[in-house]
């Protein structure tokens, strides 16, 4: 079952669903608008290696805006911190944005009951796009969960700015295990 936008304001004012800044003005029918955050974070280098961290540079997006190339994958971040310990909470691009041509989520759409933070959004324009700080660029769908529930407790847990991947420290375990 999907929460209405009845019930996800219900929920955040019970406490059951976490959304913070909370902007009632921002509940659509089945979903919540989040809003694009201030920093973006590209990778520095041509090839990227799953089994190492990979150098990031930070870019500010000021009041002009940022405009983001093709051919370039962008880390971005929601203003909303969001969470539950109850609720599984699915993230896509709000349509308005995908017909600008920016993917905002190229394959992680899913969150984990039980984390909480900022979410780290991945930016893939198909030509030049300016883009906003604050501006609403994803919804977010929350779902009722059933079964036993054992919460997030991941390397991604309480996360503040976009996020570059920490896939390296799976591998490092994997090759561990393996030797």
């Amino acid at each position: 079952m999907i929460l209405t936008g009845p019930e996800i304001n219900a929920a955040v004012a019970d406490g059951r669903l976490r959304i913070t800044p909370f902007d009632p003005e921002q509940t659509n029918p089945n979903s919540y608008n989040v809003r694009l955050g201030p920093t973006l974070l590209t990778y520095e280098t041509s090839i990227l290696d799953a089994h190492c961290p990979n150098p990031t540079r930070s870019i500010r997006i000021d009041a002009d805006g940022y405009v983001l190339q093709p051919g370039e994958l962008y880390l971005g971040h929601t203003t909303e911190v969001v969470g539950s310990d109850l609720f599984v909470p699915l993230l896509f691009g709000r349509s308005s944005v995908g017909r600008l041509g920016l993917f905002v989520e190229i394959t992680a759409p899913i969150g984990d009951i039980g984390f909480h933070g900022q979410w780290t959004l991945m930016l893939s324009p198909v030509r030049p796009l300016r883009v906003y700080a604050g501006m609403k660029i994803g919804q977010i769908m929350f779902f009722v969960s059933t079964g036993d529930i054992d919460l997030y407790r991941g390397k991604y847990q309480d996360a503040s700015g976009p996020q570059s991947s920490r896939y390296w420290r799976d591998a490092a375990r994997i090759r561990a295990v393996a030797s």
